[in-house]
């Protein structure tokens, strides 16, 4: 009796398991599917010549942002709409705006950060592209900033989730 009850405990948590792996994964596909339509309409289009790394960016409308260089050796940001539109495509230099770490600079020095949760330059139809940074306060508190890429500029503050 007790060898059943460890098998039976055995298999329902392992068959727990495989189900979370399984629903985990199939979750995260479109999201990889998308992310590489996009990485390929920029190689094609000749927007960059080699793709480092893209994600998926919910502003107002989402975009994949695709990063890369170009023929040039420039480094480059594409916004891809999930539409794939190739006329909606827009880029920018990143040498020509706001890096990652002077965002991260601006968000620290106006209020109190507890952790980073995550950066992403995406691009807004109203202003351009921008930077999303999702942090904690001191209160535990789920905030959004959006820094212009542009100037370095306050565009908009979700605070106090």
């Amino acid at each position: 009796m007790k060898n059943w009850i460890i098998f039976i405990s055995v298999f329902i948590v392992s068959l727990a398991l495989v189900i979370s792996v399984l629903v985990i994964w199939k979750s995260d596909e479109p999201f990889n599917e998308i992310e590489g339509k996009a990485e390929e309409l920029t190689l094609t289009t000749n927007s960059l010549s080699v793709v480092s790394d893209s994600y998926v960016y919910n502003g107002n409308k989402p975009y994949v942002t695709v990063f890369g260089e170009d023929e040039d050796g420039n480094e480059k940001a594409i916004f891809v709409p999930i539409s794939l539109e190739e006329k909606s495509i827009q880029e920018v230099v990143l040498q020509d705006g706001v890096t990652k770490e002077q965002a991260l600079s601006v968000l620290n020095k106006e209020v109190e950060v507890n952790k980073i949760l995550h950066t992403k330059l995406g691009y807004e139809e109203e202003v351009g592209p921008v930077w999303e940074i999702t942090y904690t306060n001191g209160d535990e508190k789920l905030n959004y900033v959006y820094i212009m890429f542009e100037d370095g500029q306050w565009w908009k503050r979700i605070l106090n989730l």
